[in-house]
């Protein structure tokens, strides 16, 4: 007459009646509002780390978009001083860092 579901029920429910006898109402009361806690901070702290793990992608796509300026920015310096015939400042360059993607070093000065 009983299906599983229902004999998993009422295992259940005696169970909760045992905790309750064995400690008391108010005591089981505050584990299972513990438990439900403890199930809402995870939830939240695991939205949180997904957040960070987004914005850290972000902060590396703008740095690495920096460094590509300050390449670009001194390659333009080169070539108008170039173009004006003025002598490029060699020491701005040697100071401009290489730029590093995928662990691999940019070292082109084109």
């Amino acid at each position: 007459m009983f299906t599983d579901s229902q004999t998993v029920i009422n295992n259940g429910m005696e169970e909760i009646f045992q905790l309750i006898s064995d400690v008391g109402l108010p005591i089981a009361g505050a584990l299972t509002m513990g438990f439900f806690i403890f199930i809402i901070i995870k939830q939240i702290f695991e939205g949180i780390v997904e957040s960070i793990g987004t914005l850290t992608m972000f902060a590396e796509s703008l740095e690495n978009r920096a460094r590509t300026m300050s390449n670009e920015m001194v390659k333009i310096d080169l070539l108008v001083s170039s173009a004006l015939g003025l002598n490029p400042d060699i020491e701005r360059v040697a100071r401009a860092e290489n730029f590093v993607e995928d662990g691999k070093v940019d070292v082109r000065r084109d």
